[in-house]
């Protein structure tokens, strides 16, 4: 359970970066949703991985690279999950994209992200 909590305080963090970016592009720069979402996630995702690696796993012993790649095909399935389940959403339920994305983040953080975190990219 204490790795879960460490988990989810560093998905918080990676996602606060993640919105910031999002609505910097999409509310500010008038960037099409989709595109500042996956930019979003980008910037999560960099501060995701800091976090995870060195605070919640403990994994900064481990070799890297290994690391970056199986986060990186991780990230790449996260991006696919969020970007297409936000775009639906939004396009078919005309929820505001923002709530949406806040929806999601939870849903798969707390699912995808963290057993695959656990169970692949920090082994």
């Amino acid at each position: 359970m204490h790795t879960f909590i460490k988990t989810q305080a560093a998905l918080i963090l990676g996602s606060l970066g993640d919105f910031l970016t999002t609505i910097l592009l999409a509310e500010v720069f008038h960037c099409w949703i989709i595109a500042g979402n996956a930019a979003g996630n980008i910037a999560g995702a960099i501060a995701q991985f800091i976090l995870s690696r060195n605070w919640a796993f403990n994994a900064k012993n481990r070799k890297i690279d290994g690391q970056v790649i199986r986060f990186v095909l991780m990230w790449v399935g996260s991006i696919i999950i969020s970007s297409v389940s936000i775009y639906l959403i939004t396009r078919y339920f005309n929820i505001y994209y923002l709530l949406c994305k806040l929806i999601v983040s939870i849903l798969v953080g707390t699912s995808y992200t963290y057993l695959c975190s656990k169970k692949f990219v920090f082994t």
